[in-house]
């Protein structure tokens, strides 16, 4: 006998989907409507156009910021990625673009933001900080990684050769997680924010809607993917914030082993999922990461006099102070322009610090992070193998 919503839920072929998920009780059959609502008459809702709004809704400033000067925003090129789409013969932005560059976003979507949270102990009953992320997605990524810093700390480790600067949180399994919640999130859905979470033992981050039918936990954990917002998923890739499709949860999981964390935790809960990241160690909001001040001070004292021997070396070597603060910082993690100016005290991007990446990549000492789009806003620099040569090579003659 068929299922009673078997009727709701045939594909435009006549195709009945597939459902992994229990459909025996009242709750279930529910869930699986609301999970399937965006698709239920074929379309996919970030596809959908907003025939009351033009190009003029979109900040096209952003948009050439964050693609850089490589892609041309041409209309053809912005139906390409179904940013807009033609309605009744004219161009209008389609739900996807409104939620990535919208400029009045949050009054079409006004859940379409992030809460982050940072709480004493282990739940939320003493709040210590929070803020509300509402910038456009891709921005989105970079501010809530930066609240995430703000409530972390980070030390200095020195091996045989060189000092590495080791954050308290797991970066790259946070970031990954981040542009997941951004990318499947069901917009559609009201009342809800997405939400990040940081209390002693771990981060959670939420996002609103339950599994696309014929998901389970275990394909997300396996590398299985169905993309709920295709138009958000197209743009990010093209950002590099997406490097393969599915392989996000895949490398959160397998960072976490690489690290010796114990392993995540997806659960499906009242609005969507809940992606539980643990911590290596406990973190108290108002206790300095260090056991004594005086272990702080030494340590500051140890890495002062390093640096300032490997820079007045390097310095002598590339006939720069700035190339050799640049080639000293990219010794410690990959950075781009922005994060190397704050690291080196200065409050922009300064002409003589373009013109020493230049240099520095002339020379072969440092690379590009994406070479196939080198004006991208999140390009970063690293050092090449002959620039870390260069850096052991100053380290070498410390006296």
């Amino acid at each position: 006998m068929p299922h009673p919503i078997d009727h709701l839920l045939q594909q435009p072929e006549g195709k009945t989907l597939e459902f992994k998920r229990d459909l025996s009780s009242p709750r279930n059959v529910l869930k699986t409507l609301v999970a399937h609502k965006g698709t239920v008459a074929g379309e996919v809702f970030d596809e959908q156009p907003m025939p009351e709004l033009g190009l003029d809704d979109l900040d096209t400033t952003a948009m050439a910021r964050v693609f850089g000067p490589t892609r041309t925003l041409e209309e053809k090129s912005l139906q390409t990625l179904k940013l807009l789409r033609t309605e009744q013969g004219r161009l209008v932005p389609t739900r996807g673009a409104v939620l990535l560059f919208g400029k009045t976003r949050d009054q079409h979507f006004p859940d379409a933001w992030i809460q982050c949270g940072r709480f004493r102990g282990l739940d939320k009953a003493d709040i210590f900080d929070q803020h509300e992320a509402h910038a456009h997605l891709p921005d989105a990524v970079e501010e809530i990684e930066l609240f995430l810093k703000k409530h972390a700390f980070k030390t200095a480790r020195f091996g045989a050769m060189r000092r590495e600067d080791v954050w308290s949180i797991p970066l790259t399994m946070l970031r990954e997680a981040i542009v997941n919640a951004l990318v499947h999130s069901d917009y559609a859905q009201r009342g809800t924010p997405i939400r990040v979470a940081f209390f002693d033992d771990r981060i959670d981050i939420e996002s609103p809607g339950l599994l696309l039918p014929g998901m389970t936990i275990e394909d997300m954990k396996s590398g299985v993917s169905r993309i709920r917002n295709p138009v958000i998923a197209r743009v990010f890739r093209e950002l590099g914030l997406i490097e393969q499709w599915g392989s996000g949860i895949r490398r959160i999981f397998d960072e976490a082993s690489r690290q010796a964390l114990p392993e995540p935790v997806i659960e499906e809960i009242a609005t969507g999922l809940r992606l539980r990241i643990r911590l290596a160690q406990q973190h108290a909001p108002e206790l300095p990461p260090s056991d004594t001040h005086q272990d702080t001070n030494d340590d500051r004292a140890s890495l002062s006099r390093l640096e300032s021997r490997l820079e007045s070396r390097l310095e002598s070597r590339l006939e720069s102070k700035l190339a050799a603060k640049t080639v000293l910082q990219l010794g410690t993690q990959p950075s781009g322009k922005a994060e190397l100016a704050r690291a080196l005290g200065h409050t922009t991007v300064s002409g003589e610090l373009h013109k020493q990446i230049r240099r520095l990549l002339d020379l072969g000492l440092i690379e590009m992070t994406m070479p196939d789009k080198p004006n991208s806003r999140l390009q970063r620099y690293r050092l090449t193998q002959m620039g870390r040569e260069l850096l052991v090579h100053a380290e070498g003659k410390r006296t």
